[in-house]
């Protein structure tokens, strides 16, 4: 491996992989497709490409640099469209509603290799990885469409309790701000943003500070699929825009994927907070803890795949190891000797695995990450490791790792491999229970009493404990949440469809005047909620 010859010249790039410059000034507020004339925020690729021997950062175009007043125009749009509760898609049947996603998703669908192609090149994602983010969110819209079925055909009858009969339903709860992170622009960003608007909420979306150009192919699709106002989208700084609306109050609903910190700084602007619902996926630390009979073969393989994916740039991802003193110098050998087989390029080549990075600045904070660990008394223990170019950073591995050492503590969101040694299970234990965050935790190993031991000490500490296999979200029927500052609310397939509603109900005695009141009610379908329909 030549780190310094990672870049590609200009007509090494497949033509099917090129892209040309893209100045997008559309946004969409109450279903019109603005323009805006003032100033723009450019876009700018992980991806360097040499020309006439010279390495330029490749800019891939531009997006608007809306103000506090544009934002405040969707929000207005957003609020209208509700209208209170009565606007036109909160009454909408759940079976009309769901022939609008179903219509965006066609739509969507249209747009799959431009979309994929500048997941590649906005995130520097690899190609397999940026169609399966692709794939797997269609995938996600047609399982909400499913789950929401089942849950309307359960709520399609009454019940009677003590006396008294009732309807149950789910309703939306208000205005949605959603706002997606970088590394999961589609997926994560939509798994929030589709269940908001299919339970008859109305959306301002914000789309992600890295990955935002790759949303400009869908704007059209969003516009022809939803009723105005139902779903605006909006660009700009977060200071700038997402303040403002937070500080009107009408926003109900605050659906956020990033830091703790942000998503606190943003929730005190809310002037009534006890009203607002957020649901939040935040920061994780999630250990993987190695015991002294894992299946080596078994642990390397997962703990290489759960670090390094996508360059560990996953809240899911494991972000520190602690290994049992016995087997930790096998470990780390075989660690690096299947390390060294992954391959660093470009997105789109064969095969590829480690490639650039698109935060400006993290290079420079992953070095100080190591050079902190180093100073305090840790190795890199793999050949290249923490070398850069510019964007790109190999893995580095660290060993051993102590608590005064940062990356002990801090989410370094990025290739740094840190190793603890541990003699006794309960070292790694009070780690888990000291942590602030809870997001996941996985262990190794194939004694059962010591597993169910540990996940007794765990259930209380983690929303997912994974056996013999690296931290993960999917299938995304699971539940996908934490504990203390790593989430708010749980998302699923089902689970979302819940968070972005409350149940309502009608009551009555159960008299004959009242159940005749209410048979009629039924028969002549003269209630849009109160209704025994049934969506096949």
């Amino acid at each position: 491996m030549n780190i310094a010859t990672l870049f590609p010249e200009a007509n090494s790039i497949p033509d099917r992989f090129k892209v040309g410059f893209v100045e997008q000034r559309e946004y969409l507020i109450n279903g019109e497709m603005r323009y805006w004339p003032g100033a723009m925020n450019p876009v700018i690729s992980p991806v360097y490409v040499r020309e006439a021997g010279q390495e330029k950062q490749q800019v891939l175009g531009s997006t608007p640099l809306l103000t506090a007043h544009e934002a405040l125009h969707a929000l207005d749009a957003a609020v209208e469209a509700y209208n209170l509760g009565h606007g036109y898609w909160p009454t909408l049947s759940v079976s009309d509603r769901i022939s609008h996603i179903e219509k965006f998703l066609k739509l969507m669908r249209e747009q799959r290799d431009e979309v994929v192609k500048l997941l590649m090149w906005e995130i520097g994602k690899t190609l397999r990885d940026s169609e399966k983010e692709f794939d797997r969110t269609c995938d996600y819209i047609l399982d909400t469409i499913k789950a929401l079925k089942d849950l309307d055909r359960n709520s399609a009858k009454l019940v009677e309790e003590q006396g008294y009969m009732a309807q149950i339903r789910r309703v939306p709860l208000g205005v949605a701000l959603c706002m997606g992170p970088y590394n999961y622009p589609l997926n994560e960003t939509f798994s929030t943003l589709i269940p908001a608007l299919i339970m008859g909420n109305t959306v301002v979306f914000k789309p992600a500070k890295y990955g935002v150009l790759l949303i400009r192919p869908l704007l059209k699709a969003f516009q022809e699929s939803f009723p105005p106002g139902v779903i605006n989208i909006i660009y700009g700084k977060g200071r700038d825009t997402v303040g403002a609306l937070m500080e009107t109050g009408k926003v109900d609903v605050f659906a956020f994927i990033g830091t703790n910190k942000g998503a606190n700084d943003l929730k005190r602007l809310h002037p009534k907070p006890h009203r607002l619902k957020s649901i939040l996926g935040l920061d994780a630390k999630n250990p993987g803890i190695i015991l002294a009979d894992a299946d080596l073969k078994n642990v390397v393989s997962e703990c290489v795949t759960g670090s390094l994916s996508f360059n560990g740039q996953r809240c899911t991802a494991l972000k520190i190891l602690f290994v049992h003193q016995s087997i930790v110098d096998e470990f780390i050998q075989l660690f690096n000797e299947e390390l060294a087989r992954l391959k660093s390029g470009m997105p789109w080549e064969d095969g590829v695995h480690l490639t650039p990075l698109p935060e400006p600045g993290k290079t420079d904070y992953l070095r100080g990450l190591v050079e902190d660990a180093v100073h305090h008394g840790a190795s890199v223990m793999n050949e290249n490791g923490g070398q850069i170019n510019k964007t790109f950073f190999y893995p580095a591995i660290l060993y051993p790792v102590n608590e005064k050492m940062n990356i002990y503590r801090e989410e370094q969101f990025g290739p740094v491999v840190p190793i603890v040694p541990f003699d006794h299970e309960d070292e790694a234990i009070r780690y888990v229970v000291n942590s602030k965050f809870g997001q996941q935790v996985s262990i190794f190993s194939n004694d059962s009493k010591k597993i169910a031991w540990m996940i007794d000490m765990f259930t209380n500490q983690v929303g997912r404990i994974n056996i013999n296999t690296q931290c993960q979200r999917g299938p995304d029927t699971f539940p996908f949440n934490g504990r203390k500052d790593s989430a708010e609310g749980t998302l699923s397939v089902a689970d979302a469809l819940r968070v972005f509603s409350i149940r309502t109900l009608v009551a009555t005695k159960a008299t004959e005047e009242n159940k005749q009141i209410i048979s009629t009610i039924i028969r002549n379908r003269e209630s849009v909620f109160l209704s025994t329909d049934y969506i096949m």
